[in-house]
């Protein structure tokens, strides 16, 4: 497929995107977060893949679900980026690891673990999936300013929602359960499923990607029979994605405007 044409699946061409895209997984959360765009325009649907332009701060600014795990999440940043997109916010839902990570609280990723198939057709397991520190930077700061309770850390990705939440009855139970105990004891804040594919896809297509995510739930604080609510608005994590957004285009504004003239 050439650079700039029209793209297989998320069916969008050269100039219907923005440079800057937040891809939340749901294709109804597309809308949510278009928004807050200044005068969104629903671009293509296609599958999963609903996308919605406008602008933000007078950039271009772009929408595109990706539905649920790593392999349409890759297919979604490598189309994007074949048609002029560079910067990438995951704006998503988790499920709580560590006990301090509750029901309503906002986690940035800084990395993630590699449980999970699509990352390994891009780059050999040793490779580290981590987030790219300007995207990080200015998700930290918009955590930080949501007056939400927030955490930046490693979350963990899989394929099988279910061989997270059923362990016991999968034939490598023995697996699973042995893992998450790892999980739990390295400090890992929560359980995801696109990070760590768009990490490193990020990585290989030389873009930049971040993951700022709406904790549901926390199996690990129900089980200590710790006090919780299911909590499933995701308006806080989509604020702080767009406020990212936000951030990265001033700064970035700020890093061409102090370039120095040639000559």
């Amino acid at each position: 497929m050439i650079a700039g044409e029209r793209q297989f699946h998320i069916a969008c061409k050269g100039g219907d995107v923005g440079r800057y895209c937040l891809l939340p997984g749901d294709p109804g959360r597309s809308e949510q977060i278009a928004r807050y765009f200044d005068n969104p325009v629903r671009v293509a649907a296609n599958r999963e893949f609903v996308t919605y332009t406008g602008t933000l701060a007078g950039e271009p600014v772009s929408v595109v679900s990706t539905g649920i795990g790593g392999p349409s999440a890759a297919i979604a940043m490598e189309e994007l980026a074949n048609i002029g997109a560079d910067t990438f916010v995951r704006v998503g839902t988790c499920g709580g690891i560590r006990l301090d990570v509750k029901s309503g609280d906002l986690v940035v990723a800084t990395g993630a673990v590699r449980m999970e198939g699509t990352s390994r057709e891009y780059a050999p397991i040793e490779f580290p999936a981590v987030a790219d520190f300007e995207v990080l930077t200015a998700l930290v700061d918009a955590a930080r300013a949501s007056g939400r309770d927030w955490h930046a850390g490693v979350v963990q990705c899989k394929d099988s929602f279910y061989g997270q939440h059923s362990p016991q009855r999968m034939p490598v139970s023995y697996e699973l359960q042995s893992k998450w105990e790892a999980w739990k004891r390295l400090g890992v804040l929560a359980s995801e499923m696109e990070s760590a594919a768009l990490f490193t896809v990020a990585a290989a297509r030389g873009v930049r990607c971040g993951s700022v995510f709406h904790v549901i739930w926390n199996q690990e604080r129900n089980a200590a029979g710790l006090d919780q609510i299911q909590d499933e608005d995701t308006d806080a994590a989509v604020r702080a994605g767009i406020e990212a957004v936000k951030l990265l285009i001033q700064r970035d504004r700020r890093k061409t405007d102090t370039v120095p003239a040639e000559g």
